[in-house]
C-alpha cells in the first residue's frame, strides 16, 4: 500500500496539478489530503472541484482552518488570509461549502493518524514546529505513525521506547525508514504555498510494504498562479510568496 500524502494546496491550481502529475506513475493506491484545499490562492473553486472527484474515487480529505473558515470566521487569521477567505466565499457555490462543511477534523485508519494541525487539539490549529509540541501531538494518540500539514514545511519527528522525541531531517527525495520501534510524527509540506524558502511545491509517499516516507518536490508554474492572484486583486504578498517560498 503505498499512499500519497497533500497538504496545504491553497486554492494553487497549477501546484496541484504538477502534484498529481508527479504521481502519476509512482503507483499510489490512495491520496490522503490533509486540509486548507482552499485560502491564499486564485482557483478555490476548481482546486475543490478536483478534490471533491478524487474524494468520491477513495481519497481521504480533512478539514483546515482556511477551510473552516469558508464557513465559521476565524478570529486568528491575519488580514490578508481573512481578506481572501472572503473573496473566496464568493467563489464558492452552495454544494463546495457544503463539502468543505463536512469534511473531519481528523480520520484514523489502522496504526495511522491524519489531521490537519496537532492532535491534541485539532480545532485549535497549533503549529507542530518542535519537539516539545509535536510531543503534545504523540501524547493524545495512540496511533504509531500521525501526519499532519498545517506549517507549510516539511518536518520529521520520532518518539523512542522511553518516550523521548526527536527531530530528524526531512530530506527530500530520501526514503526515510520508520522503524518500528518508534512512532512518528510527520509534517508534510504544502502542494500550494511552501514556506522553506524553495517556490517548489511539496508532498509525500508513504509505502507501507517498507515503511518508509519519502518527501519529494516539483515545479510548477508559479509565475502564472501569482498572475492571476494579481488579476483577480488578492494580496501582492501572497503572490510574492509563492516565488520565494517564505
Amino acid at each position: 500500500m503505498r499512499l500519497a500524502l497533500l497538504s496545504d494546496i491553497h486554492a494553487n491550481r497549477e501546484a496541484f496539478q504538477a502534484v498529481l502529475a508527479d504521481l502519476a506513475d509512482r503507483q499510489i493506491d490512495r491520496l490522503v489530503f490533509l486540509g486548507d484545499i482552499v485560502g491564499y490562492g486564485p482557483d478555490p473553486g476548481w482546486c475543490l472541484d478536483r478534490v471533491a472527484e478524487l474524494v468520491e474515487a477513495g481519497a481521504i480529505c480533512l478539514r483546515g482552518n482556511h477551510d473552516r473558515a469558508v464557513g465559521v470566521p476565524e478570529r486568528l487569521m491575519n488580514i490578508h488570509a481573512r481578506r481572501v477567505i472572503d473573496w473566496t466565499v464568493n467563489q464558492l457555490n452552495a454544494r463546495q461549502k457544503l463539502f468543505l462543511s463536512e469534511l473531519p477534523l481528523t480520520q484514523t485508519e489502522g496504526d495511522i493518524l491524519f489531521v490537519h494541525a496537532s492532535a491534541d487539539a485539532p480545532a485549535d490549529w497549533t503549529y507542530v514546529t518542535d519537539c516539545t509540541i509535536a510531543a503534545a501531538s504523540l501524547r493524545a494518540t495512540e496511533a504509531r505513525l500521525t501526519f499532519c500539514g498545517h506549517v507549510h514545511r516539511a518536518a520529521l519527528y520520532s518518539q523512542d521506547p522511553s518516550g523521548r522525541v526527536h527531530a530528524h531531517e526531512a530530506r527530500p527525495a530520501t526514503a526515510l525508514p520508520l522503524l518500528p520501534s518508534r512512532r512518528w510524527l510527520a509534517v508534510i509540506g504544502s502542494v500550494g504555498q511552501p514556506r522553506d524558502g524553495s517556490g517548489l511545491a511539496g508532498y509525500a509517499i508513504l509505502d507501507r510494504s517498507t515503511n518508509e516516507l519519502t518527501f519529494r518536490r516539483t515545479a510548477y508554474d508559479h509565475n502564472l498562479t501569482a498572475r492571476k492572484a494579481r488579476d483577480y486583486g488578492l494580496p501582492e504578498s501572497l503572490a510574492r510568496r509563492l516565488m520565494q517560498g517564505v
